[in-house]
């Protein structure tokens, strides 16, 4: 897989559980080292990097994560919880306590909440402490996995106003990792879908959203959106996922796919460009995605 995250921008990898998304972020955060390949951040190789260098790093990229139950510690208050990631890189305890309550303010929490113990908070809020332990690094880059998932329907877009607000105020990048294609439409600028550990489209949030040119994109915002925004040539995909143990020969969508051919079972499609800045991986671009789309006009008439 291959994507650009530009600065100040959203950009979302988006797909089912176990597609390679948390993987991807991973590498990003350098809990894992790539086998192949390499990940390059403002210019710079992730790979073999020098003790100073990996901690220069790691203040520049921070991340939110899915859990906000298990992703703090129930022991320690919410102020040293935000302030570890300052103590860890040596900042005095002066520039720690300003910072904490900087950050505590800029997630909308109350003062007083850096004395608290996670415990006494809801998840929305927990969340809140997340990010603002984030925050506190200054960083250029913010990984959030699946920040919103696991909470209520109507917390939700509160985080994800908040963290929009913070986009927009600090020149902050997010990089989204997430199957809700509703609050991947509202947060991104660009959007990567995946599918068993490949890239399957890549594109504009509004081009993607709006006009998905991979049947599997098609199928996720078919999912996700309300009726009239289905996309026209869209028809339901069958089977399961396959094990990514024993992937399919050719394209991995093949055994799912309502418009498999012949090519799709022996040959795996390259992402390449279609429409001026997007690209898919599928055959039937650009050759036959216009017999699809008239047989489906015709069928309508």
């Amino acid at each position: 897989m291959s994507f650009r995250l530009h600065k100040g921008e959203t950009f979302s990898l988006v797909g089912e559980s176990g597609c390679g998304k948390t993987t991807a972020a991973s590498l990003i955060l350098l809990l894992n080292e790539p086998t192949s390949g390499e990940v390059r951040f403002e210019n710079m190789s992730l790979t073999g990097l020098s003790v100073a260098e990996r901690k220069a790093y790691t203040r520049q990229v921070q991340a939110v994560f899915q859990d906000p139950y298990g992703a703090l510690n129930p022991r320690m208050r919410v102020g040293s919880i935000i302030g570890e990631p300052m103590e860890v890189h040596g900042y005095s305890r002066t520039e720690r306590q300003q910072r904490i309550l900087e950050a505590i303010k800029a997630v909308e929490l109350l003062d007083g909440s850096e004395k608290k113990f996670p415990h006494e908070f809801s998840g929305g809020q927990r969340q809140r402490i997340g990010i603002a332990r984030a925050l506190t690094m200054d960083p250029t880059l913010i990984v959030l996995d699946e920040p919103v998932s696991n909470l209520d329907v109507s917390i939700r877009s509160q985080i994800l106003n908040l963290l929009k607000d913070l986009q927009d105020e600090r020149g902050i990048s997010y990089l989204l990792i997430s199957h809700d294609m509703a609050s991947v439409e509202y947060m991104s600028h660009h959007i990567g879908v995946m599918y068993l550990g490949r890239l399957v489209e890549v594109g504009e949030s509004e081009d993607v959203t709006h006009r998905p040119l991979h049947p599997y994109t098609a199928t996720l915002v078919a999912a996700a959106t309300p009726p009239g925004r289905t996309p026209a040539w869209q028809l339901p995909i069958i089977g399961e996922v396959p094990s990514p143990l024993n992937m399919p020969t050719g394209c991995a969508f093949h055994t799912r796919c309502p418009y498999a051919m012949d090519i799709c079972r022996e040959v795996r499609p390259v992402l390449t460009e279609v429409d001026g800045q997007r690209q898919v991986a599928c055959h039937l671009y650009p050759d036959h995605v216009d017999s699809i789309d008239k047989d489906l006009t015709e069928s309508k008439i």
